[in-house]
């Protein structure tokens, strides 16, 4: 499994920007991200390469913080291999609450990153099926 941070914040201007610059001052790397929102708040879901470490920094500066598994597997960039993963956890019954990708991996297949209900179920289904599944030491 990979731990993502789930950092709540203001939709207005600036906010993403304040916990990015909090985590440089934590010297945390920020290796994935991505944003939810609503008209009053949003979510930046990041992986980083220190989640504990950047959690706490966080908290101490007032931000809402969660740490969160979330299941990252290996997709070779070729045409259809996202849906090809997805038809493969859609068969096996495995709902995907949400996903998004990081491609940063100095030479290595980009990583989609996902959260669903079963992960044990999904990293079965998956490894089965051939897919490769990367855990947090991978990255």
């Amino acid at each position: 499994m990979i731990r993502q941070l789930s950092v709540f914040v203001e939709n207005k201007p600036g906010s993403l920007m304040d916990v990015t610059s909090r985590l440089t001052e934590a010297h945390v790397n920020i290796r994935a991200v991505a944003t939810f929102d609503t008209p009053e708040f949003g979510i930046l879901r990041l992986v980083v390469d220190k989640p504990d470490e950047a959690k706490n920094y966080l908290t101490e500066r007032g931000f809402v913080v969660r740490i969160h598994e979330v299941m990252g597997v290996e997709l070779e960039d070729r045409k259809g291999n996202l849906n090809q993963m997805l038809a493969i956890l859609a068969d096996g019954k495995i709902n995907v609450n949400y996903i998004y990708s990081f491609v940063i991996r100095e030479e290595k297949a980009p990583v989609m990153v996902f959260c669903t209900d079963d992960y044990e179920k999904a990293a079965t289904i998956l490894s089965d099926a051939g897919v490769k599944i990367v855990e947090e030491k991978d990255l």
